[in-house]
């Protein structure tokens, strides 16, 4: 009996090691997420691993995922982690000090951030090209100053995630002094706010930074001149023990760091969005494109 057992831990260890470690590589629900996703277990993939995909997933579940062990790494954006898990309120408007911060608080959550992609996917307000030429708005408190006194003049649609967070809508309309009821706040399902700003349902639509549909829809982005939100750079956040065990991890993922940036992201994103190419053949073919993968 013990000869067998012992067996069969030699057996199992034997397999594990032949065809490698799982990992459990999360994402969120839109579309960079799925890129980014895409892009690390494609390399993990290449690098011997074994990847199992949980994409999908709203900003509080995959974190708890990571919290809890269900999931070991992905993509996550400082300003998130910064306000939203961290429960911080600084304005920090330098990126590098920003990551260093949560780096330094998350360790505590037994948590690592890798090195930041160049990348600022923060949350925007957006209003139509042809607002923007009749209005001239340049900046969100220029909005804010022709609301308050306008206040039925415009409709505003967001995601239901941004309508609840505490980086969210109502805390913009706080430190912008914008008095505005719930019931002019429309919500929607992430991403519709662009079809729905283009279709005249709303004059003033959630986006972020880096997704396409901003240049599909002509839309112009207000500045966030009383800088609300903080940046929101993308790095990989992984679980200690996991890169405990397996560091090689950081130089496999470490090319995303070095090639890409916003405008790569935002041209990947179009290729999802406008041309409708699946998430997973446009992460193949920019890696393959670096001879990253075969």
């Amino acid at each position: 009996m013990k000869k067998t057992i012992l067996f069969l831990l030699i057996m199992v260890f034997t397999l594990s090691t032949f065809f490698g470690a799982t990992l459990t590589v999360g994402a969120k629900n839109f579309t960079e997420q799925y890129v980014l996703g895409n892009l690390a277990t494609l390399l993990l993939e290449e690098n011997g691993f074994n990847v199992v995909k949980r994409f999908g997933l709203s900003s509080f579940v995959v974190r708890q995922g990571l919290t809890t062990g269900q999931i070991d790494l992905y993509a996550d954006y400082t300003g998130t982690a910064w306000v939203t898990y961290l429960d911080q309120e600084e304005v920090i408007t330098d990126p590098d000090e920003l990551l260093e911060k949560v780096r330094e608080l998350d360790a505590e959550n037994g948590i690592v951030w890798l090195d930041r992609i160049n990348a600022n996917n923060t949350y925007a307000l957006a209003i139509r090209q042809e607002d923007y030429k009749k209005y001239g708005f340049e900046t969100l408190s220029d909005l804010v100053g022709y609301w308050n006194e306008h206040p039925n003049e415009f409709r505003v649609g967001v995601d239901y995630e941004f309508y609840e967070r505490p980086d969210g809508f109502f805390a913009f309309a706080d430190h912008y002094g914008l008095d505005i009821p719930e019931s002019q706040v429309s919500t929607m399902q992430i991403g519709l706010t662009y079809e729905a700003i283009a279709n005249n349902k709303i004059d003033i639509a959630m986006v972020f930074a880096t997704d396409p549909k901003i240049l599909r829809y002509n839309l112009h982005v207000l500045e966030d001149d009383k800088n609300f939100w903080p940046y929101y750079h993308i790095s990989f956040a992984i679980r200690k023990d996991v890169l405990d065990e397996y560091p090689e991890i950081e130089e496999i993922l470490r090319p995303l760091t070095l090639y890409l940036n916003q405008d790569i992201l935002i041209r990947l994103n179009y290729r999802i969005d406008v041309e409708g190419v699946e998430p997973e053949v446009v992460a193949r073919d920019y890696l393959e494109g670096l001879g990253l993968i075969d």
